[in-house]
């Protein structure tokens, strides 16, 4: 141990200069000279500085959510060869493959979508239904069509075709009669303000109320801008975008998320905005459309939140909620 870190019970106690018992002052002074003795307190040693960190850890820079996936994606491709082709063939044997079709007019599809974030689609479409008949748009006529059109991945029993709400008329009511108009849908207090704030922005930013011109722009880029609304995330953009005009975006909702996550799919501790960009990389664009509607169809009818009827599921042999070491 070197001296400048002996602690202080090693040292002599002889004081500097004394001879210590049985030795002359002499041979005590010799000694003094031939071994040195530390101070009775000596300065704290300094501390060692610290390691620099190496130019490549410095360089380092942390993973785009895109890099993130794109991972992901190769990893279970590789350790899980063939699933999400398996999936999809299982899904379609049991509901048939679905092929994509337009709903409604994208506007439409927008304001039905804020209506039925945390709601049932069911409640959904009264909410809509209601806004029809407080802001008509033209009268209907006579001869009309009441019955609802089923509407693909759509959890309610679909709607009438007539036409839209005036939707000037929906911007500009006072927001108290708007909310109380879509109060059947759930939520109002949260969704009458989002509304008349997405038609704003959609008259402030095109000129009109219509997206039509999302219909040309790359997928992510159309995206990213109907995002930037307030109130307006990844899967209501992706949802419009996807049914109004056959974008390749992958929705997930809470059906989606909850299959996905169960089967393996996505990492077990994503959330479901990062789900959207791992489907972007596991799928290819033709196959979004259809994984979309056979998720959330699979979701509604067999992989319940509560108690999933596993028995009866076509993906029961791969999936890892069945089984934790499924392949």
């Amino acid at each position: 141990m070197s001296p400048k870190t002996r602690p202080e019970s090693d040292v002599s106690a002889v004081p500097a200069g004394s001879a210590a018992p049985g030795k002359s002052a002499g041979s005590a002074k010799s000694s003094a000279h031939a071994k040195s003795v530390a101070p009775a307190k000596s300065a704290a040693a300094p501390k060692s500085a610290v390691k620099p960190k190496s130019k490549a850890t410095s360089r380092r820079k942390k993973r785009s959510p895109e890099q993130i996936a794109r991972a992901w994606a190769r990893q279970l491709d590789t350790k899980r060869p063939g699933l999400v082709a398996f999936v999809l063939d299982r899904l379609a044997d049991a509901n048939g493959r679905p092929a994509w079709q337009p709903r409604l007019d994208p506007v439409s599809e927008l304001i039905l979508t804020i209506l039925s974030a945390n709601s049932a689609d069911l409640n959904a479409e009264v909410a809509f239904e209601a806004l029809r008949n407080r802001y008509s748009s033209a009268p209907i006529p006579a001869d009309a069509p009441v019955e609802p059109r089923a509407l693909p991945g759509w959890g309610g029993i679909g709607l009438p075709d007539l036409p839209p709400p005036d939707w000037s008329a929906v911007e500009a009511a006072p927001l108290p009669e708007l909310t109380d108009v879509i109060r059947p849908g759930g939520l109002a207090n949260q969704k009458a303000p989002r509304i008349p704030a997405a038609l704003s922005a959609l008259r402030a930013n095109s000129g009109s109320y219509s997206l039509e011109f999302l219909a040309t722009r790359p997928p992510l880029e159309a995206r990213d801008w109907l995002a930037a609304i307030p109130g307006i995330g990844k899967k209501t953009a992706s949802v419009v975008l996807l049914f109004s005009f056959g974008t390749p975006l992958m929705p997930v909702d809470r059906h989606v998320f909850r299959v996905s996550q169960r089967i393996g799919l996505i990492p077990p501790k994503s959330d479901p905005d990062q789900a959207h960009d791992y489907f972007l990389e596991m799928l290819a664009p033709e196959q979004m459309y259809e994984a979309h509607v056979s998720l959330i169809t699979h979701g509604r009818r067999t992989c319940h939140a509560q108690r999933p009827d596993c028995e009866h599921c076509p993906l029961a042999p791969r999936c890892r909620y069945f089984d934790p070491k499924a392949e």
